[in-house]
């Protein structure tokens, strides 16, 4: 069975494929480009991913959909939210993650993604699109749900002749389970960018990167990329 990966080189991202490389022929990754802040370094991790496991790279360039986008993860005139571990706890006012995901949402990007992906898929022969939509981020990010995955599937076979699905491994699990599954199967981590931001260093303070640390933390476990970027 073959599959291709949508690699954003972010935790979900990687470790999705580190597990699906598992069981299946991971025949290329797609990386996609639409003005987001931190896509330079996406790009740059999400290739040494590839190489890691020797599969093919390809960058798509989605200009139209830096065009649209007013939110802050692509228009830096707009701020990107800081949280903490507290704004993200299960008792925390679901406002604040609600907000948060507002500031970030890129108009249908999921879906343009998949389709392009689904597009791909179908010409190699792959059975499976590879995502790392999850059970925590679902909360507050629809297009990450189980109902999305089963709605693009059903799309799918009218739209390929293969019937192509989506494979989410992590579409149950939270952070941390993401994360200890992906230290088990030993997912190059290293080169795992998870920051909105592109700088040097992850900025620690946006809500994926508290998610991120907050995983971590619960795992009990270093991020080899702070050792790496010396953070």
């Amino acid at each position: 069975m073959k599959a291709i990966t949508l690699l954003s080189s972010g935790l979900d991202s990687v470790a999705a494929l580190a597990i699906a490389a598992e069981s299946l022929e991971i025949e290329m990754a797609l990386t996609f480009d639409y003005g987001q802040r931190a896509c330079e370094r996406e790009i740059e991790y999400s290739q040494k991913v590839c190489e890691h496991y020797g599969i093919e790279h390809r960058v798509i360039k989605l200009d139209w959909l830096a065009e649209i986008t007013h939110t802050s993860l692509v228009n830096r005139d707009e701020e990107v939210p800081a949280l903490s571990f507290e704004d993200i706890d299960e008792a925390a006012p679901a406002a604040i993650t609600e907000a948060s995901a507002k500031a970030v949402w890129v108009p249908n990007r999921n879906g343009a993604m998949l389709n392009i992906a689904g597009s791909f898929a179908e010409s190699r022969g792959c059975d499976y699109l590879v995502v790392g939509f999850n059970g925590e981020e679902a909360g507050t990010f629809p297009d990450n749900s189980l109902d999305y995955i089963q709605a693009m599937d059903h799309a799918f076979s009218y739209s390929t002749q293969n019937g192509v699905q989506v494979l989410a491994p992590l579409i149950e699990l939270g952070k941390t389970e993401i994360l200890r599954r992906a230290l088990e199967v030993k997912a190059p981590l290293k080169y795992s960018w998870s920051c909105y931001h592109g700088g040097e260093t992850p900025c620690g303070e946006c809500e994926s990167c508290v998610r991120r640390a907050r995983a971590f933390k619960n795992a009990g476990a270093k991020d080899p990329l702070l050792k790496k970027t010396g953070v």
